[in-house]
């Protein structure tokens, strides 16, 4: 058990490297692309996916109906936990790509119906993730680290780098969170997480390439989102 937290404390400071790292020439280079492909959405299109993701930020925040499996026991080791937690992802991954290469053949509509069909998956995950690691998501607080995650896992580097710096030493943060909803500027998080999430899924809006993007980037985004949250449970299991 020592070996395998020294382990995941090396991959969870590499990890944190990798963010801090300055935006690579590929990546100013892929954020150019993306903004061009968002140029050649119709604003019907961006002004639907704009409402969509506002009901998720909602769903998260305020819903509860959204419930994860029950949490593992106490005493159950965290190598345990993360072969769960690795199991689950590769479970998501499977049904997302899926999911994604029938609505990515399917033409537009079909691919507007994939936004909401990928986001309620993408947080279905995170709930479960956050159960295997035995945090309660009926506390308010641990809905604002899964959108704090959610964030994390598709900004702009720079982005990433803002939000990892309000994720360390979250315990210590718990007390100055807002236990409701009342006191949190959700409106101000979905404009940001519109700005930066799932850019590359809009290329899955766009004749002849949708059916090829479809699956291949619902696999990759809701694995990137597994790393992401992985990390970021890690650092609180770590009190790193």
């Amino acid at each position: 058990m020592q070996n395998y937290q020294q382990q995941i404390e090396l991959e969870l400071q590499f990890w944190k490297l990798e963010v801090m790292k300055k935006p690579s020439l590929m990546g100013n280079i892929a954020t150019k692309v993306q903004g061009k492909i968002n140029s050649y959405i119709p604003q019907k299109v961006h002004k639907a996916i704009t409402v969509t993701i506002k009901q998720m930020v909602k769903a998260v925040l305020f819903g509860s109906e959204i419930t994860s499996s029950n949490m593992p026991p106490e005493e159950m080791s965290l190598i345990h936990r993360e072969a769960l937690v690795k199991s689950k992802i590769d479970s998501y991954c499977k049904t997302g790509a899926a999911e994604g290469g029938i609505t990515g053949a399917g033409g537009f509509l079909m691919s507007m119906a994939d936004f909401p069909i990928l986001i309620a998956i993408k947080i279905k995950l995170l709930y479960e993730v956050a159960a295997l690691y035995g945090f309660d998501t009926s506390d308010f607080r641990e809905r604002l680290y899964i959108l704090h995650i959610f964030q994390m896992a598709f900004s702009s580097q720079a982005g990433s780098q803002k939000v990892l710096a309000q994720m360390e030493n979250w315990e210590d943060k718990l007390f100055l969170l807002p236990e409701s909803g009342d006191g949190f500027d959700w409106q101000t998080f979905q404009q940001e997480y519109r700005d930066y999430i799932d850019l590359a899924k809009l290329a899955q809006l766009l004749p002849v390439v949708g059916a090829a993007v479809g699956a291949v980037a619902n696999y990759h985004l809701i694995k990137k989102l597994g790393k992401t949250a992985m990390m970021c449970y890690r650092m609180r299991m770590l009190g790193d």
